[in-house]
């Protein structure tokens, strides 16, 4: 598997593979950036089988230092411009024996860092001569979590050839959806365009220019394009499928964005940090209801909650104990309903909110909220109450200006018919800043 990438990419030899500031690479390309990406790292003093941390982004030289520390059998730890501030922690937690830092006219240059990886499951893999990756959970719920995995595992099940296709890499550097995507293009010959800016004008300017097919992207961003009507002022005819992931997708979200493109596929998928990102199937575009598992995965649902078995998981974190059970199942602490083959996603189990001993889902709540015409944004969280245990709280970006009081009218004439009275957000605040974070994904504990 160390050579299965490098040598896929040699096989679609001057195919163009990667748009990166206007400019376009063949895989060509990349296998000599890769070839002379080994030289340099050997001559830089880090060894086969060392844990290499990659402060930088989706760039020509950055796919091929990729490829060059996969044959090198080396653990990667890629570091995007959204985490550089936690980079030193990274570091220290991932045991990096060196790190490849990134400069302008996508130069790098290789620093030791003194360390010597020690820890028992690093040095498992480093036995075994595997290439590694270590990602970092977004920490939303408390400190980030190290998830080291064999890259081998998550490289297999990109072996059976698939059709090729023109993505946009929306989804950060190191983050699991992000890395799914390179991979799934590099292994079948796509073309990925990679995007300096993302908001919504760039973004659909980048669709129209390439002709891109697949957006994969978050909930949150989608709201955003909609809201700013961006599909509008570009041809978004080459468009074929828009997956979301990350967080969880508004059912009113989904119907707007449904209505505003018909003939895209609108594709839910779901992956962790720990597990890597597993088939789906969508009942439907119009549907959160998804079949999840396929080759090299089995779920079960516990308690209302679901738990993976996964070929492709994490060998376990570096900073915290292990997440799975005695039998190998992984506990997601997504809670779910479950329709024969299909289920829906309904929160985080930390996210749930008791009231009075009633649960209530901040996405549902979201949901209503955002379907009202004066909100651009919402979240919801819990907040604690003497008598109840926990109240609904909402922080809500309007369109327009509008006072907090009669806001507060308008909502609860809103949300009379379409919520229970117990899910009604109790405390409102106007949001003065965005609602999401660099990942375009809500930020609810701030």
């Amino acid at each position: 598997m160390r050579d299965f990438l490098s040598q896929r990419c040699a096989d679609f030899g001057a195919d163009p593979a990667l748009v990166f500031r206007g400019d376009t690479y063949s895989y060509n390309w990349l296998v000599d950036a890769a070839r002379e990406a080994e030289q340099r790292i050997e001559a830089g003093g880090i060894a086969d089988a060392s844990v290499v941390a990659i402060d930088g982004d989706f760039s020509p030289a950055a796919v091929g230092l990729f490829l060059a520390l996969i044959r090198k059998a080396c653990i990667l730890v890629p570091i995007s411009q959204a985490a550089r501030a936690h980079a030193s922690d990274f570091c220290a937690i991932a045991e990096a024996e060196a790190i490849i830092r990134f400069a302008e006219g996508d130069q790098w240059g290789v620093e030791s860092s003194g360390r010597r990886a020690a820890h028992p499951l690093l040095a498992s893999l480093k036995d075994k001569r595997h290439p590694g990756l270590v990602l970092f959970s977004s920490g939303s719920t408390g400190k980030p979590k190290a998830a080291l995995h064999d890259f081998s595992l998550l490289l297999e099940k990109f072996i059976t050839p698939r059709p090729k296709q023109t993505m946009l890499a929306f989804l950060l550097f190191d983050h699991i959806g992000g890395i799914n995507t390179l991979l799934a293009s590099l292994a079948t010959g796509g073309l990925l365009v990679t995007a300096a800016d993302r908001n919504p004008d760039a973004v659909c300017g980048l669709i129209a220019r390439y002709r891109i097919e697949t957006l994969p992207t978050s909930p949150t961003f989608l709201n955003l394009l909609l809201l700013s009507e961006a599909h509008r002022r570009h041809d978004l005819s080459s468009l074929k499928t828009i997956t979301y992931g990350t967080e969880m997708m508004p059912e009113s979200t989904l119907a707007r964005l449904h209505a505003a493109f018909p003939s895209v596929r609108l594709h839910q998928t779901y992956g962790l940090s720990e597990i890597g990102i597993m088939r789906t199937k969508s009942e439907s575009s119009e549907s959160l209801w998804v079949k999840v598992g396929g080759e090299g995965f089995d779920t079960r649902v516990r308690d209302g909650l679901l738990e993976v078995k996964a070929r492709s998981a994490m060998l376990g974190y570096l900073n915290a104990p292990s997440p799975f059970t005695d039998d190998g199942w992984f506990r997601t602490y997504d809670a779910v309903e479950a329709k024969g083959e299909f289920i829906r996603f309904l929160g985080r189990e930390t996210e749930i909110i008791n009231v009075g001993g009633q649960k209530v889902y901040p996405a549902e709540v979201e949901s209503v909220l955002q379907a009202m015409p004066e909100v651009a944004g919402a979240v919801v969280r819990g907040e604690k109450n003497a008598l109840l245990g926990e109240i609904v709280t909402a922080r809500v970006r309007t369109r327009e200006a509008m006072s907090l009081g009669e806001f507060r009218k308008r909502m609860r004439g809103f949300c009379a018919t379409r919520l229970a009275p117990y899910k009604i957000p109790q405390r409102v605040e106007f949001l003065d800043r965005p609602e999401w974070g660099d990942r375009f994904k809500k930020v609810r504990n701030v």
